[in-house]
C-alpha cells in the first residue's frame, strides 16, 4: 500500500487505495475533487502535529531551554494556528496581516514574536496593544519608531535585533538573507550590528534580550549554522564587553530543508539540532557566555510535507521529438515557486499511482505566461484528460505566495483530521465575486 517512492515527502498518512488513487489518511484524493472542486490544496493535521513533535523533542534533547517558534509566512491560517498552540509551539510573524491572523485564532501574545524588515507605526501599535512579547528589530528606523511608540502606550517592549552575519548557505540568490548584499539585518560586518546594539541599550522604553540571523530557505548544509553561530556569538561577547549586552536569546533562524524531489534528501531534524545545539554551547563555552535561550524557526520543515496540491488535467499538446506539455486548471497563481525560484517538483498521477511511468511530460500552468511551469521533463503514466496531478510538499509558500493574476480564483484548502473523521474546509474557493469585491463601479 505504501510502496511507491513519494511516501517519503507525502504526509505521513498517505497511501494507495486498492483501485490505484492516492489516498490521505484513509481519504481518497478523487472523492476530495468531488466535494470540493479542482484545484484543491489538501492538508493533513497527522503530519503537522508530528512535525512539531520532532522539532519540539529533537531541540530540547539537545538543548534543554530551547523553544520551536512556527514561522508562520509558510501558511498561515487559523486551523493551523490552533495546532501550532496546542502543541506547545511559539510562533513569529511578519506583517499586520499575519499578526491579525494571530489575533483572530487568539494565539497567546506571550507566545509570539513580531519579525520584518519594514513594519509600519500601525502594525507596531497593533502588535503592542495585543501584548506580542518580542518585536525583531530590522532597521535603525525601527528602533526610534518602537521606542516612541512603547512610550506613548507606557510600555516597555522586549526585543531582539536581527544581525546579518556574512555567511552564504549556498541556496538559491532569491532566498539568501544572512549574505552582506542582503534587504534583511543589521551587518556585523559593516558595524552596523555594533551601532544597532548601542541604540537600543539607549534606549528608555526598549529591552535588548537577544539577537537573531537568518540565513536563508531551504538549507541542505549544516555547516553554515555551525559557522555562523561562532561568528555572531563572537560578536555578542565583544557586545559584552563594550556594552555590558548580555545574552539571553538567541535565535539561528530556520531555513531547514525538506524533500520536494525523492532523489534530493534533506538532514534529518536531529542533524539541525544537534549542529546547532553543540555550536552555541561551543561558542558560548570559548567566550565565556551563559547558555541563552535557543529560539528556532521552522516554517517550511513544520507544515511542507502536511499539504498536497491536486489539479486536473486539461489540455495536451504533443510536439514530436520535442516535448509533450500536460495543461492542469491551476499553476503559478497558486504555485509561483517553479517560475520564481526554479522549484522542482515530484508528480504523481493521483488516480494512476500503481501504473507505469512511462511518459515523459512537462506540467503546464492555465496562466498566460509561457514560464507557467510547475514540473518540467517528469515521467507519469500516460496522460489523459480528466487526469489528477498531485505535487507533494506543497505546504510552505504556494498559498501564501498566490495571486489572482489573469483573475483567476484562489483554491480551496481541507484539512484531514483523521481517517474516521470528514475533512474540513479551512479556506473556501474563491469566487468571482471576490475577485469584485474592491472595484468600484461609479
Amino acid at each position: 500500500m505504501n510502496s511507491f517512492k513519494e511516501t517519503e515527502i507525502l504526509p505521513f498518512s498517505s497511501g494507495v487505495s486498492p483501485d490505484g488513487v492516492l489516498q490521505i489518511n484513509g481519504h481518497s484524493v478523487d472523492e476530495l475533487i468531488d466535494k470540493f472542486g479542482s484545484p484543491l490544496y489538501i492538508y493533513d493535521e497527522d503530519t503537522i502535529r508530528k512535525m512539531c513533535v520532532e522539532f519540539r523533542e529533537n531541540f530540547c534533547n539537545h538543548y534543554e531551554n530551547s523553544h520551536i517558534e512556527y514561522s508562520c509566512k509558510a501558511f498561515a491560517n487559523p486551523f493551523v494556528n490552533k495546532i501550532i498552540d496546542e502543541e506547545g509551539l511559539f510562533m513569529d510573524v511578519v506583517t499586520g496581516g499575519e499578526l491579525a491572523v494571530a489575533i483572530n485564532s487568539n494565539f497567546p501574545p506571550n507566545k509570539l514574536n513580531f519579525h520584518g524588515n519594514n513594519k509600519g507605526k500601525d502594525e507596531l501599535t497593533e502588535a503592542l496593544k495585543y501584548g506580542v512579547e518580542y518585536i525583531t528589530i530590522d532597521s535603525f528606523a525601527e528602533i526610534n519608531l518602537l521606542n516612541s511608540i512603547s512610550e506613548d502606550l507606557g510600555k516597555f517592549q522586549k526585543v531582539m535585533l536581527r544581525l546579518s552575519p556574512s555567511i552564504d548557505p549556498h541556496t538559491h540568490l532569491l532566498t539568501s538573507t544572512g549574505i552582506l548584499d542582503s534587504k534583511f539585518g543589521f551587518s556585523i560586518e559593516t558595524g552596523d550590528a555594533e551601532l544597532a546594539i548601542k541604540q537600543t541599550l539607549d534606549k528608555s522604553n526598549l529591552i535588548l534580550d537577544g539577537v537573531h540571523f537568518h540565513l536563508g530557505s531551504p538549507i541542505f548544509e549544516l555547516e553554515p549554522f555551525s559557522e555562523a553561530i561562532e561568528y555572531v556569538i563572537s560578536f555578542c561577547s565583544e557586545m559584552r564587553d563594550k556594552y555590558s549586552f548580555n545574552l539571553k536569546r538567541f535565535s539561528p533562524g530556520g531555513g531547514f530543508a525538506i524533500g520536494y524531489k525523492t532523489e534530493k534528501k534533506p538532514p534529518k531534524i536531529s542533524e539541525y539540532a544537534k549542529v546547532i545545539s553543540d555550536s552555541i554551547k561551543m561558542s558560548c563555552d570559548k567566550y565565556s557566555l551563559q547558555y541563552p535561550e535557543l529560539i528556532v524557526e521552522p516554517g517550511r520543515s513544520i507544515i511542507g510535507r502536511s499539504g498536497v496540491a491536486i489539479y486536473t488535467v486539461g489540455g495536451i499538446k504533443k510536439i514530436k521529438d520535442v516535448r509533450t506539455y500536460v495543461s492542469v486548471d491551476g499553476g503559478m497563481g497558486d504555485n509561483i515557486r517553479p517560475a520564481l525560484y526554479q522549484s522542482e517538483y515530484s508528480v504523481i498521477s493521483a488516480g494512476k499511482v500503481n501504473e507505469e511511468r512511462d511518459n515523459l511530460v512537462t506540467i503546464a500552468g492555465k496562466f498566460c505566461e509561457s514560464g507557467d511551469i510547475l514540473a518540467k521533463d517528469v515521467y507519469i503514466p500516460n496522460p489523459e484528460v480528466g487526469d489528477l496531478i498531485a505535487l507533494p510538499a506543497s505546504g510552505a509558500y504556494n498559498l501564501m505566495m498566490a495571486s489572482n493574476y489573469n483573475m483567476q480564483t484562489k483554491p480551496a484548502v481541507v484539512l484531514i483530521k483523521s481517517s474516521s473523521e470528514p475533512p474540513y474546509l479551512i479556506s473556501r474557493r474563491e469566487t468571482y465575486n471576490d475577485l469584485l469585491r474592491l472595484s468600484i463601479f461609479e
